[in-house]
C-alpha cells in the first residue's frame, strides 16, 4: 500500500473539482474554487431581517398593527390573565380560519344560517366571543386582539389551550 502525498492528494482534489463542474455546473465550480476568505468578507443579506423578526417578537410594547403584533399584544394579555397559547399556536389557527383576514365573515356554515356568523381572525361567533371576552380589550369580535384573545380564553377552557385546536374549533 502506498502512502498518498500532500501533491497527489492535491492533484486528486483538482481532479474531483474539474468532474464536478462537468456534472453540476458552473455555480459548484465557483463555490470550490473561490477562496474562503472572499465568502468571509460579504455580509450576510438575511441576517438583519432575521434579528428584527426576533426583536419584534420580544414584547408587545409597540407592536406593529399587523397579525404579528395583534398575536403580540394578545399573547401578553394572555400571560397577564393566565391564558395558556404560543404564538406559533395562535398563528396556525388564524391562518387556517381567517388567513390573517380581521374582517373575516363566514355567512354560509350552520352558525351563519342561524343568524350568528363566523367573524374575525379566528372566526369567534358573538355569544362565544361574549362569553370569553377577556377584560382589557376591545368589546368588539372583529377587533383584532380581542378576537384573538377571547378566542384563547374559549380554547383553554374547553381544549386546555389553542395551542391544542388542529382543527375548526
Amino acid at each position: 500500500m502506498t502512502a498518498i502525498t500532500a501533491a497527489s492528494r492535491l492533484a486528486r482534489l483538482r481532479n474531483l473539482a474539474a468532474t464536478g463542474l462537468v456534472t453540476t455546473g458552473a455555480a459548484a465550480a465557483a463555490l470550490t474554487l473561490t477562496p474562503a476568505t472572499a465568502h468571509a468578507a460579504e455580509a450576510p443579506k438575511a441576517a438583519p431581517a432575521i434579528a428584527s423578526k426576533a426583536t419584534a417578537r420580544a414584547g408587545a410594547k409597540g407592536a406593529a398593527n399587523n397579525l404579528d403584533g395583534w398575536i403580540k399584544q394578545s399573547l401578553a394579555i394572555m400571560k397577564a390573565k393566565g391564558i395558556p397559547g404560543t404564538y406559533e399556536g395562535l398563528h396556525r389557527n388564524i391562518m387556517r380560519e381567517s388567513s390573517g383576514n380581521p374582517n373575516a365573515q363566514n355567512n354560509y356554515d350552520v352558525n351563519a344560517k342561524n343568524g350568528t356568523p363566523s367573524k374575525g381572525l379566528l372566526q369567534v361567533i358573538d355569544p362565544t366571543f361574549k362569553a370569553f371576552h377577556v377584560a382589557g380589550t376591545a368589546n368588539s369580535s372583529t377587533d383584532p386582539v380581542a378576537n384573538i384573545t377571547a378566542a384563547a380564553n374559549y380554547a383553554a377552557h374547553r381544549y386546555g389551550s389553542i395551542d391544542n385546536v388542529n382543527s375548526a374549533y
